[in-house]
Formats: C-alpha cells, structure tokens, sequence
C-alpha cells in the first residue's frame, strides 16, 4: 500500500491520513504489541534530552494519540506542549488520555500540516517528531519548517525506525515487517494494509547516515544519532545555530 512514486504530495498526504484515521482505535495497543513495549522506552528516551531554556514551550509533529506529548509534559513539568498532526480522529484518541492524567492545562492539540506549521518563527525551544516523519512527502521542507520555529540554540529530536545495517539481523527483521507483522495486523485490526504501508514506509527510509546528511543540509548544527534496540530505530539529534 505504498503510495505510487509518481503521485502529487497532495495524493500521498491524503493516503497518509485515511490510513491513519482508520486504525485509531487499536493504534496504541498494536504500537506497544508490536514493538515489545520498547515504543515507551525509546519516547522516554528522547523526553529525557529534551531541554527548556527560554519559551518552555514544546512542538511535537505527528503528535498522533499524544504519547511523546504526554511523556515530555510529566516529566518537564510547567511547559507548554502544542501536538499538531493532520488526522482529526488521532486527535480525539489523544484528548482522553491527555485529560485523564490531568494535562489538559499543558498540552493543547492542533489539526495541521508540518510542512506548513501554523507558528511564527521561533516559537518552540524544542520540536520533535516520533516516527512520523518518514509519513511525510517533502523531509527537506518539513525540517526547514521545524527549524523556522526553534528559537536559536533550539533542539529538533527526532524518533524513526530504520533497516538495520547487520545480514542476519536485517533478514530477520524484513520477515518480521513483510510476513509476521501484517499477520499480526490482521487479526487486531480492521485495516491490515495499513501496518503493510507501514512496514514498506521503514524499509524506504534513509539509513541513518543519509538522514543526518538531509538534517545537516536543512542548517542544523551539532547533529547526532543514537541507535536504540540493535538499531532498530534511531534518536537524531541537532540544534539551530
């Protein structure tokens, strides 16, 4: 269910969000199931980097059903966390558990585009995005919008998946994706091809390398990368100068 290489951004944003909006009500479930419940060690992860020096104030993109939101604000205390992703339904999802740990007062949700965030220019002392961005059909524009709204000497954070680099252990992983992984989908939700779009999303992505060459070619300094779980999935890191 890969969006066709040749279709407009439009097209491919717009596949994107039914895709999303139709696995709402198992998504946390099947993200925890699916990865082991290492998900909420690798938000924990970023959370722990983040850091607050003068808006105290928090953009997460493809904020989804909350969860990196909601991890940054227990933790981070008195911040302000803005979630902003384009499918209403990930939203409605996300408002319950924002309410019910009662964050309602710190995080505020927003429908919305990342390649056109609806912030003036340093706005945020952080911006992260949590596997959401290989979603997205211009990464070039999206990290230039990111860095738009950090304040200077403010950190992008980043959390995708990738293909490990090791023979064995990415054979054993591209089964996983390709064949126990849309299995598993099937029989927990009602629109496997989604986890199938997912899974050909991670093996398109960049390796790690390429992807800290795009962020450093979008101005950001002091870009870093942090392999978690075998390298599975990767924290990349920089700052605006």
């Amino acid at each position: 269910m890969e969006p066709a290489p040749d279709a407009s951004d439009e097209a491919r944003i717009r596949q994107v969000r039914r895709i999303f909006s139709t696995i709402t009500d198992r998504y946390d479930f099947l993200n925890h199931f699916l990865s082991a419940g290492r998900d909420i060690y690798w938000r924990r992860f970023l959370v722990r980097k983040l850091s607050f020096f003068k808006t105290r104030r928090l953009l997460d993109l493809a904020t989804g059903t909350g969860d990196l939101a909601i991890a940054a604000a227990q933790l981070h205390g008195p911040i302000q966390v803005v979630g902003l992703d384009f499918a209403g339904p990930m939203l409605e999802a996300a408002r319950p558990k924002i309410v019910g740990r009662g964050l309602s007062g710190g995080i505020h949700l927003l429908q919305g585009d990342a390649l056109e965030i609806p912030f003036p220019a340093e706005s945020f002392d952080a911006v992260t995005v949590a596997f959401g961005i290989r979603n997205m059909p211009d990464r070039a524009r999206v990290l230039q919008e990111m860095r738009r709204v950090l304040v200077p000497g403010g950190g992008l954070y980043i959390l995708e998946f990738t293909t490990p680099q090791g023979r064995f252990f990415r054979s054993i992983y591209f089964f996983y994706l390709n064949r126990l992984l849309p299995h598993l989908a099937r029989r927990f939700t009602q629109n496997p091809d989604a986890y199938q779009y997912l899974a050909e999303s991670i093996m398109h992505f960049p390796y790690p390398d390429d992807f800290v060459r795009e962020i450093r070619e979008a101005s950001f300094l002091e870009v870093r990368k942090f392999p978690l779980t075998r390298g599975i999935t990767y924290l990349y890191e920089g700052r605006k100068g």
